[in-house]
């Protein structure tokens, strides 16, 4: 098989130049010695250099952008079909999606073989566990790559996807290796696995959430959804460690498929780290845990029973590692997660609260935990996001009538699908039975009306993105911060309210 590669020279903040050309018969059986300055998978992006890497996108071929790619200055092109002859080597492998992961870890000398890799999957708290793991271990140790981008150290950069493409994955993994990290956590999703992206990882320690209903439209079915979350475990050395839930409904499943080391966490006295007890605060959570046979007493600056199981399995990976159960504990101010169950301070009489929660699962359980507080009603701004699970949408729609007391539906990344018919889905079974919501289609203008409408006690909640910083429409990608709007809308009801307005 044939390899691909990325970036050039690349100055990192400690003002370090490292440079990664590499000539194309280095990576491939071929005469020609061309200096490959990049790897490219989008033609409109390609620079004088680069190895053009022909993959099948989720609408696009790629094989169709070749000349524009070499009249840009791509100095080779990687094929699974014939092309005809060209100006620039061409390359030709059975399936460039699997070429990708396989040319980029040969472009950088094999980055991930040089980490103690961790992946974690699962429906519904993959963020929250990579990153408390990151905090555990240490950032300055430890890189995160996920939903909320790629950090390590005070470095801290965007992301496409939650598991990017190949070529932005292992320059992640190589920054790490060159800054002196020992340790990456990395969200494994099922897409990731259904795009190839995460082929040729083999993980030390893999773990998962839970697994509940959601991407059909890209798996087709429950089935394949799970049979690509338990790919991880799959993936993950003989030697190594799979962390799973006892608790969840498909435990059996998923521990069927490990390659490694079973070790489990739940409330079972079975289990290697064991739930005893917690008790949920407004400001934190109360946790007993057992481990080894001694029970430890701890607060987390984590919210909601969902939570409790989070930080069991990131605090499992983390003991599976060789680290002791003392030394973690003192890590524990240090755990932060953008965007997630993030009460923001805007000094007023009702409460705003920012979650990523998106699927049916997340919602019910964030809705149940809030109205364990002592609050009055709760308003729920949602949407559902454009050219994804369709399916789901009814479900997510009467999840949250059934439990929040008021629902404003706006748009969530769109895409090439018009809002309002996303939103009507969302309320098309719910529709009959309730009557606890309203529809304004323009977020920005949803969030507002949501805290204007908000009451003494009530609390706010914006749900789906959590601290993204977009929103895909039709035509383009837009900056949009779910967080800073809510700051906007809290000073827009201030500014209006001290002029009697």
């Amino acid at each position: 098989m044939f390899l691909f590669l990325f970036c050039g020279i690349m100055l990192l903040d400690d003002g370090k130049v490292y440079d990664y050309m590499k000539k194309l018969n280095e990576l491939y059986d071929v005469s020609s010695d061309v200096e490959i300055k990049r790897i490219c998978i989008n033609s409109k992006q390609i620079e004088p250099g680069d190895i053009f890497v022909c993959t099948m996108g989720v609408k696009a071929d790629r094989h169709d952008f070749i000349d524009e790619a070499i009249e840009k200055g791509a100095s080779a092109i990687v094929v699974s079909r014939d092309v005809g002859e060209k100006s620039v080597p061409i390359i030709k492998v059975d399936d460039t999606n699997k070429e990708l992961p396989k040319l980029c870890a040969k472009f950088y000398d094999y980055p991930d073989k040089k980490l103690k890799m961790i992946g974690i999957t699962g429906t519904d708290g993959k963020t929250t566990t990579t990153t408390v793991i990151q905090a555990l271990i240490g950032k300055d140790n430890c890189g995160y790559i996920g939903t909320n981008g790629y950090s390590y150290k005070d470095v801290k950069g965007d992301t496409e996807n939650t598991t990017p493409d190949s070529h932005n994955l292992y320059r992640y993994f190589n920054e790490f290796v060159e800054n002196d990290c020992e340790y990456c956590a990395m969200e494994a999703s099922s897409e990731a696995y259904f795009r190839k992206r995460l082929e040729e990882i083999e993980y030390d320690i893999s773990g998962i959430t839970n697994i509940t209903r959601e991407h059909l439209n890209i798996h087709g079915s429950f089935e394949n959804y799970v049979e690509c979350k338990c790919e991880v475990f799959r993936h993950t050395k003989k030697d190594g460690y799979c962390v799973l839930n006892h608790d969840d409904e498909l435990f059996e499943t998923c521990r069927e498929a490990c390659n490694g080391k079973v070790v489990t966490y739940g409330k079972g006295e079975d289990n290697t780290l064991q739930i005893v007890s917690y008790k949920v605060y407004p400001t934190h959570t109360d946790i007993t845990y057992k481990y080894d046979g001694k029970e430890y007493d701890i607060k987390s600056p984590l919210l909601a029973e969902f939570n409790v199981y989070n930080l069991a399995c990131s605090l499992l990976v983390c003991l599976s590692l060789g680290f002791k159960f003392e030394e973690l504990v003192k890590n524990f101010k240090d755990i932060y997660v953008d965007g997630r169950l993030e009460m923001l301070d805007t000094n007023t009489p009702y409460y705003v609260m920012i979650d990523y929660a998106h699927t049916p699962n997340g919602i019910s359980n964030l809705l149940k935990f809030v109205h364990t507080l002592d609050i009055k009603r709760s308003i729920v701004v949602i949407g559902s996001a454009g050219e994804r699970d369709y399916l789901k949408r009814p479900i997510m729609g009467e999840t949250v009538l059934n439990n929040a007391s008021y629902a404003i539906f706006c748009y969530e990344d769109p895409r090439s699908e018009d809002p309002r018919d996303i939103i009507d889905q969302l309320v098309s079974t719910a529709k009959e039975t309730h009557d606890n919501y309203e529809i304004v289609v323009d977020r920005h203008e949803a969030i507002q009306r949501a805290i204007d409408i908000a009451e003494e006690g009530d609390i706010v909640l914006v749900l789906g993105k959590g601290n993204e910083t977009y929103q895909k429409l039709k035509n383009e990608t837009i900056y949009f911060n779910d967080i800073e709007e809510a700051y906007k809308a809290v000073e827009n009801r201030k500014e209006r309210e001290k002029v009697g307005v």
